[in-house]
C-alpha cells in the first residue's frame, strides 16, 4: 500500500495543481496578474519542493531563507515574514517523519535539557512587561529545539558525507559571493559584526577543515584560496569577536589533529591578511596609530581605552538590570529599558522598545530568564562544551579529519567563544543561532560512533570509505540512532 501511493503521489499531485489552474484562469482571473499573490503561490511551491525531499532539502532551504531575511537583499522582508512559517514547517515535517520505521530516532539527556530550556523560558515570559512579545519568542525556542531534534538530525544522520560536502561548497560560494559584494562593489551584504560572526564561526573553520579533507591537489589549492579569502572578509569586518572565534576554532582544530605545520602555516596566513585589510580597507578612526596591526584588530584604533572599552558599559548595564531582576529576570528575548509595553510592534520581528546590547548572549540569558531560569540554559551550555571537548579529545587521540564531528565541532568551539561577546546564541530569528543548534543536536548523536573507536585505531579500528573526496568513518542508518 505503502509503495502505490508513492508511485502514484506525484501524478495525483500534478492533476490537482492542473485543476487549480484551470479554476483560477476560468473563475478567478485577477489573481493571475496580482504580483503579490503569484509571489506567494511561487514561495509555496519552493517550500513544497523542499519538504517534498526532506531530508537532502530543507536543511540548506532553511538556512538560506533565514540568511536572507538578515541581509538587504530585496527578498529580505518577504524571508523575514516567512522564515517563522519555515521553521515551524520544518518542525513539524521533521518530527512526522521521525515516527515512521525507517527515521526512528531516541533521545538522552542532552534533549531533555533543551526542551527543559524552553520551559523555563516561557515561564520568565509571565514575569516580562512584554509578555506576548516574550512568549513568541519562547514559542520561537521551541520551535528551534523540536527541529534540531527530528528534523536537523534526519538531515545529517545516515547521509554526513553528502552534508558536510555541500555544507563546503556552500561555504565556498557564500565567501565568493561576499567577496565579490564587498570588495567589488562596495556593498555591504552583511553589517560587520554580521559578517565577522558568519566567517569567524562557520565559513574560516570550515574552509580550514576542507583543506585538511582535500584528496586532490586542485581542490586543495582552491580550498586554500577561499580560506584566504575568507580571512580577508573576517579581518575587514573588524569584528574582534569574530576574529577571536575563529582563531580559537582554527587553532584548535590543528592542535587536535597534530597538524602543527598547518598552524604556523594558518598564523602566517593570518598575518599577510591582516596587513593586506590595513592598507586595502583601513579602519576609519581619528588616531594616528589605528593603521598598525595591533591597534587596528585589538584596540579598535582607541588603545588608550583598553581592549574592551566598547563591552564594559553595556555588561554593566546587563548586571545592574540583574539586580534589579535576580530569580525570575526580565522575560525571555525582552529587556526592562523603560519603554511603554504597549507600543505596537511587528508581528515577525522583534520590538527594539523592549531590546537593549548585551554585548554577551550568556549575560542576555541570565538577564532575560534570571538566575534560577538560567540553570537548565547553564546545563545545555555545559553539555555543548563536553561535547566539543569529546570530540577533541577523540580526535587529538586518532588524528582522523575526515569524521563528520571534525566540523561539527570547529564550528561549536567558536560558536561558545563568538557568543561571549555578541547577543545571538539564543537569538532564533538570527541565521546563525539556527544553524548553531542544528548542528549541535547533530554532534550528539555523531558523537557516540567515535567514541568507541578512542585508543582501538590499530588493525581492530573502524574502516573508512571514501565519497566524494571524503574519508568517513562507516556510516549508520538513522534507525540504528541509540
Amino acid at each position: 500500500m505503502k509503495n502505490l501511493l508513492s508511485r502514484f503521489a506525484a501524478p495525483i499531485t500534478v492533476f490537482l495543481c492542473c485543476l487549480v489552474g484551470v479554476y483560477l484562469v476560468i473563475f478567478q482571473p485577477g489573481y493571475l496578474t496580482n504580483a503579490k499573490f503569484l509571489g506567494m503561490l511561487i514561495a509555496l511551491q519552493v517550500v513544497i519542493a523542499a519538504v517534498w525531499d526532506y531530508r537532502q532539502r530543507f536543511f540548506p532551504f532553511l538556512i538560506l531563507v533565514f540568511v536572507f531575511a538578515g541581509t538587504a537583499i530585496p527578498l529580505s522582508e518577504f524571508c523575514r515574514s516567512g522564515r517563522w512559517f519555515v521553521l515551524g514547517l520544518g518542525a513539524f515535517a521533521g518530527s512526522i517523519a521521525s515516527l515512521t520505521k525507517s527515521y526512528q530516532l531516541h533521545f538522552r539527556s542532552f534533549h531533555l535539557v533543551a526542551f527543559s530550556c524552553v520551559l523555563a523560558a516561557a515561564t520568565s515570559s509571565l514575569a516580562s512587561s512584554s509578555r506576548d512579545e516574550s512568549l513568541l519568542k519562547a514559542l520561537g525556542l521551541l520551535l528551534l529545539f523540536v527541529y534540531g531534534a527530528y528534523g536537523a538530525r534526519l538531515s545529517v544522520l545516515g547521509r554526513e558525507a553528502k552534508f558536510f560536502c555541500g555544507l563546503l561548497v556552500a561555504c565556498e560560494l557564500l565567501t565568493y559571493v561576499t567577496a565579490i559584494s564587498y570588495f567589488g562593489l562596495h556593498d555591504d551584504l552583511f553589517g560587520p559584526n554580521s559578517l565577522g560572526a558568519i566567517m569567524g564561526v562557520v565559513v574560516a573553520p570550515m574552509m580550514l577543515w576542507g583543506v585538511l579533507v582535500s584528496e586532490r591537489t586542485a581542490i586543495q589549492h582552491r580550498r586554500i584560496f577561499a580560506f584566504f579569502v575568507s580571512l580577508l572578509l573576517l579581518l575587514s569586518s573588524y569584528a574582534r569577536a569574530g576574529i577571536l572565534a575563529a582563531v580559537v576554532s582554527c587553532i584548535l582544530l590543528c592542535f587536535a589533529l597534530r597538524r602543527y605545520r598547518l598552524l604556523f602555516k594558518f598564523i602566517g596566513a593570518s598575518l599577510l591578511a591582516a596587513a593586506a585589510v590595513t592598507i586595502i580597507t583601513p579602519l576609519q578612526s581619528d588616531t594616528p596609530t589605528s593603521n598598525s596591526i595591533t591597534s587596528a584588530f585589538i584596540y579598535k584604533g582607541r588603545p588608550e581605552a583598553g581592549v574592551l572599552s566598547s563591552r564594559a558599559s553595556v555588561w554593566d548595564r546587563t548586571l545592574s538590570s540583574v539586580q534589579v531582576h535576580p530569580w525570575f529576570g526580565t522575560g525571555f528575548g525582552t529587556s526592562a529599558t523603560g519603554v511603554d509595553a504597549t507600543i505596537p510592534s511587528s508581528r515577525f520581528a522583534s520590538s527594539r522598545q523592549g531590546m537593549q546590547e548585551h554585548g554577551s548572549s550568556y549575560l542576555a540569558m541570565v538577564e532575560w530568564v534570571g538566575l534560577v531560569g538560567f540553570v537548565p540554559f547553564l546545563a545545555l551550555l555545559f553539555m555543548v562544551g563536553a561535547n566539543v571537548w569529546r570530540s577533541l579529545t577523540w580526535m587529538r587521540r586518532s588524528g582522523n579529519p575526515f569524521h563528520p564531528l571534525v566540523p561539527i565541532a570547529a564550528v561549536m568551539a567558536a560558536g561558545l567563544v563568538h557568543a561571549a561577546f555578541e547577543d545571538w546564541l539564543f537569538a532564533t530569528g538570527y541565521y546563525l543561532c539556527v544553524f548553531f543548534w542544528a548542528l549541535a543536536f547533530v554532534l550528539v548523536d555523531v558523537l557516540p560512533v567515535a567514541a568507541p573507536a578512542l585508543g582501538q585505531l590499530g588493525q581492530n579500528s573502524l574502516p573508512v570509505s571514501r565519497f566524494r573526496g571524503f574519508t568517513v568513518l562507516p556510516q549508520r542508518t538513522v534507525s540504528n540512532v541509540t
